[in-house]
């Protein structure tokens, strides 16, 4: 697709001749540009053990990122900031809230490098035209990590506030920051179904409220929810997806290699991973008790991503938490 860029080329420059230095004290939006942006070399894999902690806060890049999707997202509603070398721009654990505080924010590096920290140990590096730091934002979950300036940057930043606003705008990016988070769940679903287990299955949250439920019924009235017993397959790991699945009514179970990794509740969405990536499902789902399901097809999960912002922020914050629970699940299984 025209102006899509490979992961590993992924590089932010500020327009009109941008300096390794900052630039003129006041930061204007329409400066930045990712449009005359050389491919960087691509950075060293992580160890196994580093990439799955850094998952928690970098958004590891894949083939469907569009820096300039990206940049016009954060400078939609967000906000120019100078960060300089060997200041935290967020610290691990850190409360957000209080009389003086901004709230969590979500960050797209424009200018400069950022390394990720835990325990004062460099594990990971955020470099130009990278999101990180998201999922304080979508998830309200605690960072994980400490970001650190290693030399002067440049960022967009976005609170909650903002990021919801700028979804309002542009609700495609949610699909694009789903299809990259889903790579990496992908990635902590393979590595429990190769692990011993460790530890019981996680809870689920719901993802849907009663309000939203009541509009995703109300949209899709022409499909009814579908009956489904106790003990029966809905989905099979490895087969084609062609529909994710919000629970009306029951409790469904999803295992990796036979082992049950996950319940989800009533409100709760399984089966959007392959809708996403277009991918093999990942895991079986089979329902622990009677079950309602409200079935949503590819076509029609597309067009409530766009259609209806809260409903890819919801998916969001359901992969992001999904994120954190898999990945807390990995690594008991590598004590």
């Amino acid at each position: 697709m025209p102006g899509r860029h490979r992961a590993a080329g992924l590089v932010a420059e500020v327009a009109n001749g941008a300096e390794s230095h900052f630039p003129a004290p006041t930061l204007k939006m329409d400066d930045l540009d990712f449009s005359q942006s050389p491919p960087a070399p691509a950075p060293r894999p992580a160890a196994p053990a580093a990439a799955e902690r850094s998952s928690a806060q970098a958004v590891a890049q894949s083939s469907l990122y569009d820096p300039t999707v990206a940049l016009n997202f954060f400078k939609s509603a967000g906000t120019a900031e100078k960060k300089p070398a060997g200041k935290p721009i967020f610290v691990a654990n850190e409360k957000s809230g209080g009389l003086f505080s901004k709230g969590d924010r979500m960050y797209l590096l424009i200018e400069g490098e950022v390394g990720l920290m835990i325990n004062n140990k460099f594990f990971g590096i955020v470099r130009k035209g990278e999101i990180f730091g998201e999922l304080a934002v979508i998830a309200g979950l605690p960072r994980s990590a400490t970001a650190l300036a290693k030399i002067d940057c440049i960022v967009l930043s976005l609170d909650e506030k903002q990021f919801h606003a700028a979804l309002g705008k542009a609700p495609e990016f949610a699909l694009m920051l789903m299809s990259i988070m889903v790579s990496r769940l992908r990635q902590s679903l393979a590595r429990l179904g190769a692990a011993a287990s460790a530890g019981g299955p996680a809870d689920r949250s719901s993802v849907f409220d009663r309000k939203l439920l009541a509009e995703l019924s109300k949209h899709l009235a022409d499909r009814p929810p579908v009956a489904v017993p106790a003990g029966k397959v809905i989905v099979a790991a490895g087969t084609v997806g062609v529909s994710m699945y919000v629970v009306r009514e029951g409790r469904v179970a999803i295992s990796v290699n036979d082992q049950v990794v996950e319940h989800i509740p009533p409100g709760g969405a399984f089966g959007e991973l392959a809708l996403v990536d277009r991918s093999a499902r990942a895991a079986t789902a089979v329902a622990e008790t009677d079950c309602q399901l409200l079935a949503i097809g590819r076509n029609d999960f597309l067009a409530l991503v766009k259609a209806k912002p809260l409903f890819g922020a919801s998916l969001l914050k359901s992969i992001a938490e999904r994120m954190q629970a898999l990945a807390a699940q990995v690594a008991k299984t590598q004590v």
